[in-house]
């Protein structure tokens, strides 16, 4: 079991603790969150009292509740079984007694280092492709509240998938990031788009550094740093760019990293590009990042000892497979008794979490200025495409001079970027925006709570709108998707490389423009066929 020692805010704060059939509950004034999804620690309730009197304190509970034995035991098995098959196959294939139509070496080739000898290349051909109608959808509507969704069917073992000409009509979205409900075809943020089509055209066709950059580019930015409470902000036209084009021009050889351990790819790329040493910390665990932290600045560089020149800590607000929120004042807190540097990832929190949508910094009451970087996307909650980064001015002119994505990239098009800009004052309105964030806010408890009352294993932060429902074994995954969709609902299905092997998932994304019924058409749905497959894991 973990370790349920923390770290306070000042001796005055009580602790108490809690076990419930192997889920860990923790509650005190200020702590770090020590629940990952190893199921060391397994569910944490934490009251964060805020620095600010403006603030009222937060209840902020997490749950990882602990894989049941049952369930990962039979995962295994099926694993087991799956590669002993795969292997017979490709034994088969080898013998040319058994058809190959997925990508394999060529004659001419084979006394080569082989290109698809990976275990993700095996599992890609015997696994992932059984079920691959279940991802890649074409939908053929705005992904709003509902979608339509063009059918298919799976021929050959899933190797062949044609088109039926049935088309899925209303199916109720909950697998796209509209958090908000701004992805709309009428209303004022498309009609503002179509306009500045109309005065700017389709496309920029250059770099922000050439002649790509626009008035409303300028705007935009001036916008999002008046949002975001920073000095300055630069727009880039894709959100995984915005992370791994941008790291390298912040850190390099020399330079140190840490980085939790279940940040995002883009992230993970970003620090390799840069050349500086990486070192991965416990999801969410401030005791083990402080002795990360301590024992590297100790130690210095490998060999020479010298001082590290920079140290990055990376996070992420809402973390997009766990529905995890980042202890953001525990992070400040070693920050600044580290001297650290703090890069944040507000991808799927920007818009969506603070009473206001201005991110996990309005969350906790935190001081936007003590978070060096502001990394968001508009990809989600604005119902667009592209990324930020945002604080100090001289940050910001660095990157705008040395980052690939300006120097190479072609600029935003003026109808994304209008879209954003007219997102932006509809959050600021009272009338619009602030319901929008208050509903997401409601319809993500609605749903996480009906979950866990009808005894499945549900992973994250209650304020979270990204919801994982653990479902373990793979050869659930195809059925649950499959049958959702027949049922009216479109549904993700997560499985490994996304996820740890054994802890396949599907992932539930609300937005605010999902009514109460359908949210609870949808539970409906889920807890019929999870007397059918078996889904309810739940001990508490």
């Amino acid at each position: 079991m973990c370790d349920t020692e923390m770290r306070h805010r000042n001796g005055n704060e009580k602790i108490s603790d809690t076990k419930s059939n192997g889920t860990y509950k923790h509650t005190n004034g200020y702590s770090h969150l020590n629940g990952h999804m190893n199921g060391d620690c397994n569910g944490n309730a934490i009251n964060i009292k805020q620095d600010t009197t403006k603030h009222e304190t937060k209840q902020f509970q997490e749950t990882f509740e602990a894989t049941p034995i049952l369930a990962a035991v039979l995962t295994y098995i099926s694993y087991a079984v799956l590669t002993l098959f795969g292997f017979l196959r490709d034994f088969m294939r080898l013998r040319k007694i058994d058809k190959t139509l997925g990508a394999c070496e060529a004659e001419d080739m084979k006394d080569f280092v082989p290109l698809y000898a990976s275990f993700e290349s095996f599992y890609t051909r015997n696994v992932y492709i059984r079920i691959r109608d279940c991802f890649n959808r074409p939908i053929c509507s705005v992904p709003g509240a509902t979608v339509d969704i063009a059918d298919r069917e799976s021929l050959e073992s899933g190797w062949t998938i044609n088109y039926t000409g049935r088309v899925h009509k209303d199916v109720v979205n909950l697998g796209s990031y509209n958090y908000l409900g701004f992805a709309e075809k009428t209303g004022p943020c498309s009609e503002d788009a179509i306009e500045s089509v109309k005065q700017y055209g389709a496309g920029v066709c250059s770099s922000r550094q050439e002649i790509g950059n626009l008035d409303i580019h300028e705007e935009l930015e001036e916008v999002v740093a008046n949002y975001l409470g920073v000095e300055s902000c630069l727009a880039f036209g894709m959100g995984f760019a915005t992370n791994s084009m941008n790291i390298p021009c912040l850190v390099d050889k020399g330079c140190l990293i840490f980085s939790d351990e279940l940040n995002h790819a883009s992230l993970v790329l970003g620090c390799r590009l840069s050349g500086a040493t990486t070192r991965v910390f416990k999801h969410n665990n401030m005791e083990d990042l402080e002795q990360k932290l301590r024992n590297a600045i100790v130690s210095g560089q490998p060999r020479t000892h010298r001082p590290w020149k920079k140290i990055l800590i990376i996070v992420e607000g809402v973390y997009s497979m766990e529905g995890s929120i980042i202890n953001l004042p525990g992070v400040i807190k070693l920050k600044k008794k580290y001297s650290a540097y703090v890069y944040l990832d507000e991808a799927h929190s920007i818009g969506a979490i603070g009473k206001s949508g201005r991110g996990v910094t309005e969350y906790f009451g935190v001081d936007p200025n003590d978070v060096d970087i502001m990394m968001g996307t508009f990809t989600k909650s604005f119902g667009a495409a592209g990324g930020y980064i945002g604080g100090r001015r001289d940050l910001v002119e660095h990157l705008r001079k040395h980052s690939h994505s300006t120097s190479y990239a072609t600029s935003m098009a003026p109808a994304v970027v209008q879209q954003i800009l007219t997102c932006m004052k509809l959050i600021d309105d009272p009338n619009d925006g602030h319901k929008r964030i208050k509903k997401l806010a409601e319809n993500s408890r609605l749903f996480r709570q009906g979950l866990k009352k009808a005894g499945f294993i549900v992973y994250g932060n209650d304020d979270s709108p990204v919801v994982p429902m653990m479902i373990y074994m793979p050869g659930k995954l195809g059925p649950f998707s499959r049958e959702m969709l027949e049922r009216g609902f479109a549904v993700v299905v997560v499985g490994f490389p996304a996820t740890p092997l054994v802890e396949s998932r599907v992932r539930f994304c609300i937005s605010a423009a999902h009514s109460e019924e359908q949210l609870k058409g949808a539970l409906q749905a889920i807890n019929d066929l999870a007397e059918v497959l078996k889904l309810k894991y739940s001990r508490t």
